[in-house]
């Protein structure tokens, strides 16, 4: 969520503040805004909606002489998306823009006021700026400095002073780089945004202060200079680019057999390369969202399969409540950005209390990468689309691979081989997804039903069409219907019956039957044919540890065709975010 870019160089940083936005977008945002300055003259330009709209402001304005600029897009938190809430923010003599909340603001903005302070916004953001220059007296690490041990919450600062050519960055829970290249240099709080200027990068830690000038960056913590590693991106412009398709959405479905191969290929070879997790007596996966719901997969898979007593938690549940680390315990951390807020703030608390860590992310450099005891790594690349698509599915097959190596399981590595030839045959039955997304698509509720693993099937697969389509979509265990929701079936209702799980197979059918018999309009997804029905799509049957791996994507294709048919902003849906970097 949110988006940071700054430029310092021989140029006018206008160009490169504006596709840094774009490389952006994908973020989640609602209002965008520039800050140009030189040693003299500062312009900020501000809209509300999307960066075409910035774009043809900057167009029409009277642009000063530049060097040196910053740029946001904004997800609202404090204040609605107003110009006047949209970043970049200026208060006296300091230029801000910032990623992540204040939790403090308004206790410091009472301070302010009493020192004559006004603002303009109602965002924690101008708070921020306000303090900083509170403190600023012609030194500006001093200023950074006395001003961020006050505040308490998450941020990712980019800031300019007036009279000054040089800018200056800040973190504390929310990520933020530094881009290196000859004669200019870049702040970003992703490196996509960078990647078509440049390769390189510092990566900061949190309270460290990046001072940038176009030939030199310099790292200062605790007032100290200190050396940081340039790292070098291992991917490539053309890795964000949608090579022909209509979408990001699309283009990262049909990437999955590819990636699921690249993520297999190593543990495939050597098998000991994942953990084995006999070692603990019970173990907790903790995440959000699409990676919660690849977590609910692994807890069915090690219990039934590996015996391991699982918890499975919602990691903004999970870090507030009493949890009894009273078994030898492991925690695993599900992420694909590695900068999920309540999962940090979940690891961390396992940390605190001695528990061993276990991260499934897909971005090497995180925070949950670099602060958990042990790492699996997913080969997703660059997720553009807001909703997770190949990196949920690339989270399962390590879930599989955790169990499978956990159980005494005879040896299923050939059958493993096969899971990318068969997930692109099932990517390869695209007509069939749009046929019942025409059926689908004008319904005003849509069902999901489901047991034991099909059940955890069901919650991604309705999350999928919710978040790109708007339609209303729920999940339901299947067993549950005849306790409440069953009232919600109507004449044409469809629904979704996910039926995999032969030791319940029966069960679900009869309660499909159930809905059946009100009037839904059922569609069967299964790896059997199930007699009765019209609407079905059979997949391969394969092991219990990857079946899943073959369903999911026919739910995704299905829930893309019926946000195309409805034309809904597919890759960047509203209200969403990506990266969710605050609480």
């Amino acid at each position: 969520m949110c988006g940071i870019v700054g430029y310092v160089g021989k140029h006018s940083p206008k160009d490169f503040l504006l596709n840094g936005l774009k490389s952006l977008e994908y973020r989640g945002y609602d209002s965008a805004g520039i800050a140009l300055k030189n040693k003299h003259d500062l312009q900020i330009i501000k809209s509300v909606g999307k960066i075409k709209n910035l774009e043809e402001k900057v167009k029409n304005a009277s642009l000063i002489k530049s060097n040196i600029g910053i740029a946001h897009t904004r997800w609202a938190t404090h204040g609605a998306p107003t110009e006047n809430n949209a970043h970049p923010h200026q208060v006296g003599k300091v230029t801000l823009v910032h990623n992540g909340i204040i939790e403090n603001a308004g206790e410091i903005k009472e301070r302010l006021l009493k020192e004559g302070y006004i603002f303009n916004s109602d965002t924690d953001t101008e708070v921020a700026c306000g303090l900083i220059n509170y403190y600023y007296d012609g030194d500006e690490i001093k200023a950074i400095e006395k001003a961020i041990e006050k505040l308490t919450g998450s941020y990712a600062f980019g800031i300019m002073f007036e009279g000054n050519e040089k800018l200056y960055a800040v973190r504390k829970g929310s990520p933020l780089i530094v881009g290196i290249n000859d004669a200019e240099n870049y702040i970003a709080s992703d490196i996509t945004a960078i990647i078509n200027y440049t390769n390189k990068y510092i990566l900061l830690d949190e309270g460290e202060i990046a001072v940038i000038s176009d030939n030199e960056v310099e790292i200062i913590k605790d007032s100290k200079k200190i050396n940081k590693e340039v790292l070098t991106a291992d991917i490539s412009a053309e890795a964000k680019d949608k090579q022909g398709y209509d979408h990001y959405m699309l283009k990262e479905i049909m990437e999955e057999p590819v990636l699921l191969e690249n993520t297999l290929r190593p543990f495939l070879a050597d098998i000991s390369l994942i953990p084995d997790l006999r070692e603990y007596e019970e173990v907790h996966i903790v995440a959000c969202g699409s990676a919660m719901y690849a977590g609910m997969i692994g807890k069915s898979l090690l219990e039934e399969k590996a015996s391991i007593k699982v918890m499975c938690e919602l990691a903004s549940e999970y870090r507030y409540k009493k949890v009894f680390y009273d078994r030898k315990t492991l925690v695993i951390l599900v992420s694909q950005s590695g900068e999920t807020a309540d999962t940090i703030a979940a690891m961390r608390k396992a940390k605190e209390n001695g528990i061993d860590t276990l991260a499934i992310v897909n971005v090497k450099t995180s925070t949950i990468a670099r602060e958990t005891d042990r790492q699996i790594y997913i080969e997703a690349g660059p997720e553009i689309a807001v909703a997770t698509t190949k990196a949920y599915i690339l989270q399962v097959a390590i879930f599989g691979l955790l169990a499978y190596r956990a159980s005494n399981s005879i040896n299923i590595i050939s059958e493993i081989k096969k899971l990318p030839r068969y997930v692109n045959e099932i990517l390869g039955d695209r007509d069939t997804y749009l046929k019942i997304a025409k059926e689908i698509y004008q319904n005003n509720d849509i069902f999901f039903i489901g047991r034991k693993i099909d059940y955890a099937i069901c919650m991604e697969g309705s999350l999928k069409l919710k978040e790109v389509s708007y339609l209303h979509s729920e999940a339901y265990q299947a067993g549950e219907l005849k306790h409440g929701t069953i009232s919600l079936i109507d004449d044409g209702t469809p629904v979704f019956g996910i039926i995999t799980d032969d030791d319940i197979r029966d069960k679900t059918i009869s309660n499909i039957e159930e809905v059946k018999s009100r009037g839904a309009k059922v569609i069967i997804v299964s790896n059997r044919k199930v007699s009765g029905y019209d609407r079905q799509i059979i997949v391969p049957k394969i092991s219990d540890y990857f079946q899943a791996i073959l369903v999911v994507p026919c739910l995704q294709l299905i829930a893309y065709e019926v946000a195309k048919l409805r034309g809904c902003d597919i890759d960047k849906p509203k209200n969403l975010a990506k990266s969710v970097t605050v609480e």
